[in-house]
């Protein structure tokens, strides 16, 4: 794409941010309420699984159409994902239970894996690296414009409207997308000298598959000790050892090992998967506390989380314009990662809303600095040839870092909410024995956190009860949120604990100039011209 002009380019920048808008919104508009749907559906035991299923299909996706757009170009990838977004988002709609519901943001998360990794591959075809600094800040405000509308706005439907419009009300924004991207996106021309790796495709996804499920359901659906899933993990072993063969064999990897010999590639890897996991793992619980502990309603929960977002969207784009004017990015990944900490722990110890509010401004500083730098390092440490796989492999590490974390966040959030739970019963003295029958069965469903996540709900319960008990249901409820708070001040330190981990990471990131044009040093020898990893310091 290097022979179009400056406003065909910015022209097809719009066509791509639209359709990653849509993509994007469709996430946001479903955080907030995601509580009150599955408090609707049921099932909350299930809660971890709507995000992981949707993190496990986008991820296997994003690996496999890195290296198919290298050889069929991005367009009919990015046409593809949309119309599985919109079929996905069109059938969560009719969810009946929490079953569908995961099916359905199974195909979702489908086609957001193909727009995503289409995507931010293009602006790799479109500007140097150099250049890229300011359209990744543009890209990273798109999220952070989403990320502001979003949840207030699935706040506002979920409260007023029935829940299904959460998912069909930005379907027309799919239709514009897909006819921009068909009127304006150019045809790339197919690399006929490439095969494609079908079995080095299936080996990994059945890696990604084994691995996922593995940290899924473990400590949840089977102890981490169970034949169940430690069956999983050697399966995983084993898929990802006949993987590297096939893959050492291939002419044409689906994700060549020789990325992986390049430092900067394998280190910013490592960091967008360990920063991922802390930050999706923690984050994905932050509405269980303005809603669950501290009893605020969607509408106004989207309210809570929208500074993170304002402050992401301004800070990304100055960012993105300093890295294209200076030429420099590890310095903005060392600021940006221990700001994201002290957010992350003012969040484990908030205990009202406003201090909710300040930890999502400060999180969000520091993810509008650190964020845009690691798309940024693996492109400009490799040739473009394989542009597409290089992106696909930062995308892959974070979707699992992602998808991992949320899984083992779940698995300590359960696991410390039985502990408090019983803890607070035996310190509040409270002997549910020692009432009738009766009144023992109607108390049950307070006994549950999910009945916070439902306040129209639970008022409605507790105007059912007889006076007598209302003071008992209302210590109850106190237990609840004390049980479910304390909960979750374990998972937010264990994501600042991930988070400290990659900043580690960070100094031994090895910075080399960016370059101005889109070609390598030395493409003109064999390695350039094979596509093969350069490493030099330029």
């Amino acid at each position: 794409m290097g022979d179009l002009t400056q406003k065909k380019k910015v022209t097809i920048m719009i066509a791509i941010m639209v359709a990653m808008f849509f993509s994007a919104i469709n996430q946001t508009i479903v955080g907030t309420a995601m509580p009150r749907i599955i408090a609707i559906l049921g099932g909350m035991e299930h809660y971890s699984w709507v995000i992981t299923i949707y993190m496990l299909t986008s991820t296997i996706a994003t690996v496999l159409v890195g290296k198919l757009s290298d050889i069929y170009g991005r367009k009919p990838f990015i046409l593809a994902g949309i119309v599985l977004f919109m079929i996905g988002a069109f059938l969560s709609g009719f969810s009946k239970d929490i079953y569908q519901m995961i099916t359905y943001r199974g195909i979702q998360g489908l086609g957001a894996g193909v727009i995503m990794s289409s995507a931010f591959t293009a602006v790799g075809d479109l500007f140097s690296p150099r250049e890229r600094g300011k359209w990744m800040g543009v890209m990273m405000a798109v999220f952070g414009v989403s990320s502001v509308l979003g949840p207030p706005l699935g706040g506002w439907l979920v409260d007023n409207m029935d829940w299904k419009w959460l998912f069909w009300i930005f379907l027309p924004l799919g239709f514009v997308a897909f006819g921009l991207i068909l009127m304006l996106f150019p045809k790339t021309v197919r690399k006929t000298s490439e095969k494609i790796d079908y079995l080095g495709s299936l080996f990994l996804s059945l890696a990604i598959i084994a691995l996922l499920l593995g940290f899924s359901w473990g400590g949840t659906k089977y102890d981490w000790g169970s034949a169940e899933i430690i069956g999983l993990f050697v399966a995983s072993i084993v898929f990802i050892v006949v993987f590297i063969f096939v893959e050492r064999k291939a002419t044409s990897p689906v994700l060549p090992l020789s990325l992986f010999r390049n430092d900067i590639v394998t280190i910013s890897n490592s960091i967008g998967f360990i920063m991922n996991a802390g930050m999706m793992g923690a984050l994905i619980y932050l509405p269980f506390f303005v809603q669950g502990v501290e009893g605020i309603s969607p509408t106004y929960s989207g309210y809570v989380t929208m500074p993170m977002s304002i402050a992401m969207v301004v800070v990304s784009a100055i960012t993105g314009n300093l890295i294209t004017k200076t030429g420099k990015y590890k310095r903005f990944a060392l600021i940006g990662m221990p700001i994201m900490i002290a957010g992350m722990v003012i969040m484990a110890f908030m205990n009202s809303v406003w201090m909710a509010v300040v930890a999502m401004i400060v999180f969000g500083l520091g993810l509008g600095t650190g964020m845009p730098v690691f798309s940024i390092t693996v492109q400009n440490a490799v040739s473009p040839a394989q542009l597409g796989v290089v992106t696909a492999s930062s995308q892959l590490f974070r979707n699992l870092g992602g998808t991992i974390g949320i899984a083992v966040m779940g698995s300590i959030m359960q696991s410390q909410l039985v502990k408090n739970m019983k803890a607070a019963v035996s310190n509040s003295g409270f002997d549910v024995t020692k009432i009738d029958p009766k009144a023992a069965e109607q108390l049950a469903e307070f006994q549950s956190p999910q009945m916070l996540l439902d306040q129209p709900k639970l008022e409605q319960l507790k105007q059912t009860l007889p006076a007598e008990l209302q003071p008992v249901v209302t210590q109850m409820i106190d237990t609840l949120r004390e049980a479910l708070s304390a909960s979750l001040t374990t998972v937010f330190l264990a994501g600042a604990f991930l988070l400290v981990v990659a900043l580690v990471l960070t100094f031994f990131l090895r910075e080399i100039p960016l370059r101005t044009s889109n070609k390598m040093p030395g493409e003109d020898t064999e390695a350039g011209k094979s596509g093969e990893v350069i490493s030099s310091n330029e």
